[in-house]
């Protein structure tokens, strides 16, 4: 990596072309001067004429000189990238999971759109995707996943003013928060929906209370100020005695810190409460919350689907990739639909549920084939449960108890 992260400094470095627009400048200069003389004498034209060939070959000879630079500097950095990244088939399969739900693509692709603020463009999108609707294959290869395509899953409710509407607002308050560091109508929104907010057992209001507090204290939008910082912790205070009354039975501990550390003004950077009233990545944070909180009011995720499934894709490839090499090595088959062959190693942040490996038939658990648990406490699937039983008592593959199989309770996970 450290090869391609050198041709890319010397692509940066020689690949400006600044120069060579200040030398097809000139080239303008020289000629647009030569027409301006021309034309105030037209008997001087063969001499003019003659005099401008040297510099504007000497011009287009820089040019050139310079995109040679650029050129081979291209050329570098094309051969490190086919270097490090040789060029590979993607895996492929005679099974697609989506092949029969267009629908399912189209409101991912429509949802986020909505989501990153792209109104006209969604709006395109959609007028497209409802007069052209897409031809589902005859023939499936898809299994059924309880999903009615009749209504294109909700296509006509992502086309509703409301639901742009609420999107809208998001980008607006989020522009506040991030960009102006003006939390009101986060606040406000938050506030609207305080009994929403509660019942999720969100702290999503008090934490823009807090950090409002924090950004009064601190002297607001002119804290270099003395004046203005001695009005603007004064202000704080208020803010404080009228605000945090209703947030004492769940943040009590929380305010009493807020409260002492005024004690420690000006000196808050060397206080205990230095991580409370300089944090730069705050703004960042609540910001991030209130996304989720937004989004899972409205019955989204806090992150695009779309987003999401592309980014699993692209952690997922070299695996799969390693996988193809291997079973067509081996001759072997991916028979199982329902799952992936291997373990991807995913980041926590996409693990959304557990799930259940079964250790007899070292396959995932489903609906219709759930994880049984039996009196000893091992788990295993319903199906090897009814393989190993065969309506007979039986011996638990992990310790000498046995059981029956009417014995064994269904989990829930």
């Amino acid at each position: 990596m450290e090869s391609l992260i050198l041709e890319h400094e010397k692509l940066r470095k020689r690949g400006n072309l600044s120069k060579s627009l200040d030398d097809v400048q000139k080239t303008i200069d020289h000629l647009v001067n030569a027409r301006d003389s021309i034309a105030s004498n037209h008997s001087a034209a063969p001499v003019i004429l003659a005099k401008l060939q040297n510099p504007v070959k000497q011009s287009f000879e820089a040019i050139n000189s310079d995109l040679k630079e650029v050129y081979k500097a291209l050329g570098n950095y094309g051969k490190a990238l086919d270097k490090k990244f040789k060029d590979k088939s993607l895996p492929t399969s005679a099974y697609d999971a989506l092949s029969s739900q267009p629908a399912l693509i189209n409101r991912a692709i429509a949802m986020h759109l909505l989501r990153e603020g792209q109104f006209s463009v969604a709006s395109t999108f959609l007028t497209d995707v409802t007069q052209n609707p897409p031809r589902v294959a005859s023939e499936p290869r898809s299994p059924d996943i309880n999903m009615d395509t009749g209504d294109d899953l909700g296509i006509d409710s992502l086309r509703s003013e409301e639901l742009r509407k609420q999107f809208a607002n998001m980008y607006y308050i989020l522009h506040e928060l991030k960009i102006e560091r003006n939390l009101l109508p986060a606040i406000q929104w938050a506030r609207e929906h305080s009994q929403a907010l509660e019942t999720r057992g969100s702290n999503l209001e008090f934490e823009l209370g807090k950090l409002q507090f924090v950004w009064l204290f601190t002297g607001g939008s002119n804290p270099r100020d003395a004046q203005s910082l001695a009005q603007s912790q004064q202000q704080a205070l208020r803010y404080a005695r009228n605000e945090f009354t209703g947030f004492q039975a769940r943040y009590l501990k929380e305010i009493q810190q807020l409260s002492a550390a005024m004690a420690f003004s000006p000196n808050l950077a060397e206080s205990p409460y230095r991580s409370i009233f300089h944090n730069e990545g705050a703004w960042e944070d609540l910001a991030h919350s209130f996304t989720r909180e937004f989004c899972s009011l409205l019955g989204l995720s806090a992150d695009s689907p779309l987003y999401i499934a592309t980014t699993a894709g692209a952690i997922a490839l070299p695996t799969l990739l390693k996988l193809q090499a291997i079973m067509k090595e081996k001759r072997t088959e991916w028979t199982t639909q329902h799952e992936l062959p291997v373990e991807t190693p995913l980041p926590p942040a996409y693990h959304f549920h557990s799930i259940f490996v079964c250790p007899v038939s070292k396959e995932q658990t489903t609906d219709e084939n759930p994880p049984m648990m039996m009196p000893c406490g091992h788990v295993i699937s319903q199906v090897s449960l009814a393989t190993m039983s065969r309506g007979s008592r039986f011996k638990c593959p992990y310790c000498p108890n046995e059981s029956r199989a009417d014995e064994a309770k269904k989990l829930l996970m």
